[in-house]
């Protein structure tokens, strides 16, 4: 199965309780694909800390400290360091 890392607990729980569902009428279709594959085994959650959740870095603004935390668990370099 494919693991997805989460910084959301809800959206773990969401995806692991169909009975929890009743309360989030909101969502949308997505929810409901990714549910169906946590039950049958395709996919599993788990929870990552916001501070190594590595898509932060293409989805959020972040302090300069962290933007370089998570480039170099990329495995990227400064080019500046190559010369």
């Amino acid at each position: 199965s494919t693991l997805i890392l989460c910084d959301n607990n809800s959206t773990i729980q969401l995806s692991k309780n169909p009975v929890f569902h009743g309360k989030s009428k909101h969502i949308d279709i997505r929810f409901h694909f990714l549910r169906d594959l946590v039950k049958d085994g395709v996919v599993r959650m788990s929870y990552c800390k916001s501070q190594i959740q590595i898509a932060d870095i293409m989805t959020k603004p972040l302090k300069l400290d962290q933007f370089l935390k998570l480039r170099s668990m990329l495995g990227m370099i400064e080019i500046s360091k190559l010369n």
